[in-house]
């Protein structure tokens, strides 16, 4: 028992407190509010699969931060491998998931189904995380940024094909931000953005954007466009996030007001819960919690023993940063809805898992760069 608790007690020592603290907050908030979400479907399945998800997600987390994250590194060549055929095996038996057009999950035993794109953003930050770091030296040469393009755009066209556009935003996002951090020239960037304004109307207009794609588009700037058909789960989230005004309606009232008319609130539209049942102050405490837990792991980065662990702790950071944002515009009517979680506080355990793993390889970055005094090394 005394070893067991000698175990346990050097772990503290040795871990971001502050980040664990802030993900317990952030995962605590979200079963709450993904409890008060399914209250009206008189089922509990939700809640516990997200429990589930969130210990299964803290236990991997430890197991991950006590591995150098250099070894995790060199396992890229196993880890990238087993992460694009379990994307590939959707094309094969992959199922729709909820009122998902695409076909990105693979049902397991019991009901249950996994999303795997969600651990090939892991295999990526991995594996970009360590290209970045062997070409630094000459980043900005034509040849390294031709295959670092070649390596970003591998993921976002495999997960494109399989038809989740918005999880291969994410990665192109994702790729872009570490290129950033990397200190890649900004006239690259300037050339991108160029490219990128001049190819979106070719796209638009010659069919490359789907039909279902330019209606939620279109919804944005015409909410009034298809109120009761695609328009009808961004407008109700509005309508729910500003009923809840200050303080709220109460933790627990929203399945039996708005937030009853919201599809699928305890996933996508998680943070129109908090909005309308815990108010304006709810909704900025989902904000600050996930901008602490960002930041945290900045602050990693900036103190990481290497470049290699900065650029994995940036990649994580992305993911969330990213993620944080565009869930909340869909939320807002902002941004099209296109599928992309919470992090930390959507219900589904895919995502939950993948955010986990993520804090798993910050977390072995901040306690790999903070070497053990004498005293701890023989504890």
């Amino acid at each position: 028992m005394k070893k067991v608790l000698r175990v346990i007690t050097n772990y503290i020592r040795e871990t971001d407190k502050v980040l664990w603290v802030l993900v317990f907050a952030a995962s605590f908030y979200g079963l709450l509010l993904i409890y008060s979400a399914t209250l009206r479907l008189n089922s509990s399945r939700q809640v516990l699969v997200q429990l589930f998800a969130i210990l299964i997600g803290m236990t991997v987390a430890i197991f991950i931060s006590k591995i150098d994250y250099e070894i995790i590194g060199f396992l890229w060549k196993v880890i990238t491998p087993l992460a694009v055929t379990f994307v590939l095996l959707t094309f094969i038996i992959g199922v729709q998931h909820g009122s998902a057009s695409d076909k990105a999950w693979i049902m397991l035993p019991g009901g249950m189904s996994v999303q795997p794109s969600e651990f090939l953003k892991i295999a990526f930050i991995i594996t970009f995380a360590r290209h970045l770091n062997h070409v630094h030296e000459n980043l900005n040469s034509p040849l390294n940024l031709i295959l670092l393009c070649l390596h970003g755009a591998a993921p976002v066209l495999l997960i494109h094909f399989q038809g989740d556009d918005g999880t291969a935003l994410i990665f192109a996002l994702i790729f872009i931000g570490m290129m950033f951090a990397a200190g890649v020239r900004a006239r690259y960037f300037v050339i991108t953005l160029i490219t990128t304004g001049i190819a979106l109307p070719v796209a638009w207009f010659s069919g490359i954007i789907a039909k279902h794609q330019k209606e939620r588009i279109l919804s944005l700037f015409n909410p009034e466009r298809d109120i009761t058909g695609i328009g009808w789960q961004q407008w109700q989230a509005r309508i729910a996030i500003g009923s809840g005004r200050f303080f709220g309606r109460g933790l627990f009232n929203g399945p039996r007001t708005q937030n009853g008319f919201v599809p699928e609130n305890y996933n996508d539209f998680i943070f129109s819960v908090a909005g309308e049942e815990l108010g304006f102050l709810g909704a900025l405490a989902v904000l600050i919690i996930l901008a602490a837990i960002m930041l945290r792991i900045l602050r990693t980065a900036s103190h990481a023993r290497d470049r290699m662990g900065s650029f994995i702790c940036i990649g994580v950071f992305c993911m969330l940063f990213f993620q944080t944002i565009i869930n909340i515009g869909m939320n807002v009517s902002l941004v099209p809805v296109i599928g992309i979680t919470l992090p930390f506080f959507s219900a589904g355990g895919t995502s939950t898992l993948a955010n986990f793993i993520g804090l798993g390889l910050v977390l072995s970055v901040y306690t790999h760069s903070h070497p053990k005094s004498f005293a701890d090394s023989y504890m």
